[in-house]
């Protein structure tokens, strides 16, 4: 499976857009910074919105699809998944901090 992904900062104000073939692991490397970068400097670290699909070629071509939106038209596609824009890796690692340690 292949994932297509938003991830924004603590005050939703930040947008990346990213694909990938292991959400869990992609997800993991932005929270801990491993992936440095736009993410990194800005702190963009909450999931807020993914898609599956079997297909690479389509993944690939609905990142660089949603890239090119407004913000505006970004933002509906995330409230339409998620209206109250949690983190929807919450829990997924236990607890972050102590790793970093």
């Amino acid at each position: 499976m292949y994932f297509v992904y938003c991830l924004t900062n603590k005050y939703s104000n930040v947008m990346y857009i990213g694909m990938t073939n292991n959400l869990v692991r992609r997800v993991y490397e932005h929270k801990t910074k491993q992936v440095s970068g736009f993410t990194e400097k800005y702190n963009v670290n909450r999931l807020v919105y993914f898609e599956e699909t079997p297909d690479v070629e389509v993944a690939i071509a609905r990142e660089k699809e949603i890239k090119k939106w407004r913000r505006a038209k970004k933002n509906v596609l995330v409230t339409a998944m998620n209206p109250e824009w949690k983190d929807l890796s919450e829990g997924w690692y236990g607890d972050l901090s102590l790793r970093s340690r």
